[in-house]
């Protein structure tokens, strides 16, 4: 599931975890000499799949070529550690490196799978200087394989600074499709799905935070948000307040875990619950898009709070004629072009002559 910061590991954990990895990993010296087969016979228990009725060998690992000097973009587990493909299994065991978003974290799915392949960290506070260290490795022919805590790398991650650096420098990237939480929350969600908007976490900063509400406020698709359990509260209050306590929404939580769940209900009825208990588990917030009916609404109660003479004005600064501007504002109240001349009138306003003759 998505996190909403990233912090640096602590010297002390730190230094656990390379005493761990260094009593296990391969040395990285060997890598060069070490077959695609050695790696391939490591891990019996993806070799062969089975199928309804018969036993289907998979083919050699070698057949699929992992190429030197490549990015793999692994995707991985965001709660069950069976949502995993074949080909990113057999990615992490056979590239040089790995690079993970927190080592600690992602050496619990290699021991699950018997993978030992070195380990990196590449997390959000290296990720600029790391990624041109990891540059620098990928042109010397190594191949990495990139993966964050949950999910698919460089969405809402710092992998995606990895990958603008090895599209800038010319070097081979790759992606293999997994796990992805905005994704498996909207297929759940119950709400529109042909259309979408991703906006992950909220900004903290509270104008940046405010602007990026306004403009969802007018959004038309369906709206995915991720948030922290202990700031759910104050999200969902942001929400009330911009987007209305009434609009349909989903919240999913736990997403592919034993209590997984997918709650659909209104901004308020959300402020409800959670005022009774506390949020458990990393959420994806699904909002209903603003209907164009609601949008047509919103105008029109506009163009009323504004007299027609100051409407066709709008359109005049605009840059329109003044017959287009009445041609334009009679559209936008539904009227002829015919009434808003003789509104004009009645307002004592000659419909030919345009704001600049006056």
């Amino acid at each position: 599931m998505p996190k909403n910061h990233k912090s640096r590991p602590c010297r002390q954990n730190r230094e656990i975890f390379e005493k761990e990895a260094a009593s296990r990993a391969v040395p990285e010296s060997d890598i060069p000499n070490r077959t695609v087969s050695e790696r391939e016979n490591r891990d019996p228990a993806i070799a062969e799949c089975t199928t309804s009725d018969k036993t289907v060998s998979e083919p050699n690992i070698s057949n699929r070529g992992i190429q030197g000097g490549t990015l793999y973009i692994c995707a991985t587990p965001i709660g069950n550690l069976e949502d995993i493909t074949l080909r990113v299994l057999n990615t992490l065991k056979t590239v040089d490196l790995i690079a993970a978003e927190d080592t600690r974290h992602s050496i619990k799915l290699l021991n699950h799978y018997d993978i030992h392949t070195p380990m990196t960290s590449y997390h959000e506070y290296n990720k600029v200087e790391k990624a041109r260290a990891l540059v620098a490795r990928l042109q010397e022919g190594r191949s990495i394989a990139l993966i964050t805590d949950a999910g698919t790398p460089a969405i809402s991650d710092p992998g995606e600074e990895l990958v603008r650096q090895c599209m800038a420098a010319g070097v081979p990237v790759t992606s293999l499709p997994g796990p992805s939480a905005c994704v498996t929350a909207l297929t759940l969600s119950g709400l529109p799905t042909r259309r979408f908007c991703f906006e992950a976490f909220l900004p903290p900063e509270k104008k940046e935070r405010q602007r990026i509400l306004d403009e969802l406020k007018e959004e038309t698709r369906t709206i995915i948000l991720y948030e922290a359990p202990h700031h759910l509260k104050a999200t969902l209050a942001d929400l009330k307040e911009t987007l209305g306590g009434g609009r349909v929404m989903t919240l999913c939580r736990e997403l592919t875990k034993k209590y997984e769940e997918a709650w659909q209900t209104t901004v308020d009825g959300a402020i409800a619950r959670f005022a009774a208990e506390e949020p458990r588990g990393e959420c994806v917030i699904l909002l209903e898009g603003r209907s164009m009916e609601a949008q047509k609404e919103a105008q029109a109660r506009a163009w009323d709070e504004m007299s027609i003479e100051e409407h066709v004005a709008l359109y005049e600064t605009q840059g329109l004629p003044r017959k287009e501007a009445m041609r334009q504002a009679a559209k936008d109240r539904g009227l002829s072009r015919r009434d808003i001349y003789q509104r004009l009138m009645e307002q004592g306003e000659e419909p030919g002559r345009g704001t600049a003759e006056r």
